[in-house]
């Protein structure tokens, strides 16, 4: 009778789901249970306000009491807008025409279901959140009397909760997940449920939302495959050379060094968009910096340390792999911040092995650094620091999380909607995998980093920060420069990259690219998906750069080329890892790549 019941409705099987029910509620009941007791015990979702969000709005409370009438206007205008919305939808029922009264954005992808438009009840669901949302926004916006990094948090968190609390992330607000439920039977219900306990256990009673399918990957084998092989390491690093596949190279090679806040295959993803392999098609002879993924046992390793065991550890090993003194280099985000860092100091030590600099994406100037900045005060920086003194570093995870609240809709809710409301399972996709593949921060390291430049911008001042014994002056640094920057960067926005043109001096071409952070610079020639603008002068503004700025099609990667050729020194015969002075270690990506943090090597 269940059989016939199960197949004949299309409703799942009643034992089946007593079955699957039983098995869920006692998962979920050890799961509370362990979520009670961490709890109970202090744990990081306790009363404590450790991002300081509270004292902000309480500001913010305080100064709209001191203007009531520009509360109770924001008020009267807010009723206006759902008197307009109330009419359009009238109009609607009554077989009339009607435009929006308030209508997405076209990035907003959480409305593209077709019945947001179409069903009037759905569009007037979708409309009176989008009104309630931008009224949230602006009357915080208007609010006068606010220091900067007050009024900053306020916007931000405002935006946070109007983001949770958007229709499309409820089962009875959302028309896909409706139609869903209804077409399953409940099935994608009980199946999201399953995936939503599933990243709680992950979490260890933590929330870990699974953004792409982890186990279509692994290292070496469909990402991070380009040939190379480990002939040099550090305690913080493992030093990739890339097997040749030309006759000819650069007599110079190419050095880079990625931020260590996330893993170096953010460049050698797979090989159709693989920055990497581009390179060494084009006749460059690359080394990779891939640092480790610290514990414990490293939590005293300085922003000191990286330099000395990164870039100028790789230097010397360079030299012993190709017999060549002088290379190129390139950083990228925190890695570009070490890399300025360290040129400043190769400066004030007269040491001229890196002959040209390129960065991509990286902060030099932090007064300006963005939404990042929203979790930078004295309040958040002190808590931090005690979580990392009685762990020795920073779990990669909250990294992530932070991240990923700068784009809350994309890499959060779009997965509560798919995961736990459609039941799906995520996708496999090769960014999204790296993306998840986060990393520690030793303390002394990030406490350093956080507050001698985010907080405090110390790395801009003459002498403001002081590494190896070296008063660090940025102002020093005299060689080419190309600086590569996003128009879309939530992490390192362009317009304060820019900065940096105005501190180096020596001759920098400033290059900004399409899309964000991640996607403007992981963009092959082969895609030509976004484009880029380039100017020959840089004027001290970057909105100046920008208005007389010439605009391109396709990859920046070609022009970047041209003008390391400049740079070239030469060509010499291919060289392959082993065969100079350095023995290879093993083959790439490496054991520290390979690291994961849940434990073991994949």
């Amino acid at each position: 009778m269940a059989d016939q019941l199960g197949a004949d409705s299309g409703t799942p099987d009643p034992e089946d789901m007593t079955r699957t029910m039983s098995r869920i509620a006692e998962r979920s009941q050890r799961l509370i249970s362990d979520f009670l007791n961490k709890q109970s015990a202090g744990g990081s979702f306790g009363m404590a306000d450790p991002l300081n969000v509270g004292q902000a709005f309480i500001e913010l409370t305080q100064r709209m009491m001191t203007n009531p009438a520009q509360f109770m206007q924001a008020q009267v205008e807010l009723w206006q807008d759902y008197m307009r919305l109330w009419q359009a939808t009238t109009q609607r029922m009554l077989g009339q025409e009607s435009g929006p009264v308030a209508a997405p954005t076209r990035e907003d992808r959480r409305f593209r279901d077709d019945a947001w438009d179409e069903n009037i009840l759905f569009d007037y669901i979708k409309q009176s959140y989008l009104l309630t949302a931008r009224w949230m926004q602006n009357t915080v916006n208007d609010v006068q009397g606010l220091d900067e990094k007050t009024a900053k948090k306020v916007d931000f968190y405002t935006r946070q909760f109007a983001d949770a609390m958007a229709p499309s992330n409820f089962v009875m607000t959302n028309p896909e997940v409706l139609r869903a439920t209804v077409e399953s039977g409940g099935e994608n219900l009980v199946k999201g449920l399953e995936n939503l306990l599933h990243d709680l256990e992950r979490g260890d009673g933590q929330l870990r939302i699974r953004q792409t399918d982890e186990s279509a990957f692994e290292l070496g084998k469909n990402v991070a495959v380009t040939p190379g092989k480990v002939v040099f390491q550090t305690d913080l690093m493992q030093l990739i050379q890339y097997v040749p596949t030309t006759a000819k190279v650069d007599k110079r090679p190419l050095l880079i060094i990625p931020p260590w806040i996330n893993k170096y295959y953010i460049l050698d993803l797979q090989p159709k968009n693989s920055f990497i392999k581009w390179c060494i098609d084009q006749g460059l002879t690359v080394f990779v910096v891939s640092w480790v993924n610290p514990d414990a046992k490293l939590a005293l390793k300085s922003f000191e340390d990286y330099m000395l065991e990164g870039p100028l550890a790789a230097l010397g090993a360079i030299e012993k792999a190709t017999g060549v003194k002088e290379v190129n280099a390139i950083g990228y985000c925190l890695g570009g911040t070490l890399l300025s860092a360290t040129l400043a100091y190769m400066a004030a030590k007269k040491d001229k092995r890196i002959k040209s600099a390129t960065f991509f994406t990286a902060l030099t100037d932090f007064s300006e650094p963005g939404e990042l900045g929203v979790f930078i005060d004295e309040e958040q920086l002190s808590s931090l620091e005690e979580r990392m003194d009685a762990d020795g570093y920073l779990d990669g995870g909250a990294m992530a999380t932070t991240f990923n609240m700068l784009r809350a809709n994309d890499l959060i809710w779009s997965f509560v909607v798919h995961n736990y409301l459609l039941g799906k399972d995520p996708f496999p996709f090769d960014l999204l995998y790296w993306n998840s593949d986060s990393t520690r921060m030793p303390a002394e390291m990030h406490s350093f980093y956080l507050r001698e430049m985010y907080q405090n911008n110390r790395l801009v001042e003459p002498g403001g920060i002081t590494l190896n014994g070296v008063p660090i002056d940025l102002s020093q640094v005299n060689l080419p420069t190309f600086m590569l920057s996003t128009r879309e960067d939530h992490i390192a926005p362009w317009k304060s990259t820019y900065a940096a043109t105005q501190i180096f001096k020596g001759d920098v071409t400033f290059c900004l690219s399409g899309s964000g952070h991640i996607a403007g610079v992981v963009n092959p020639p082969t895609v030509e998906k976004y484009g880029y603008w380039t100017n020959s002068e840089n004027p001290e503004t970057p909105e100046a750069w920008l208005a007389s700025a010439t605009e391109h099609t396709g990859s920046w990667w070609p022009e970047w080329r041209q003008w390391l050729k400049k740079h070239a020194g030469g060509s010499v015969a291919a060289r392959k890892p082993g065969d100079a002075g350095l023995k290879v270690i093993e083959a790439a990506p490496g054991s520290y790549a390979t690291l994961r943090i849940g434990g073991d090597p994949e």
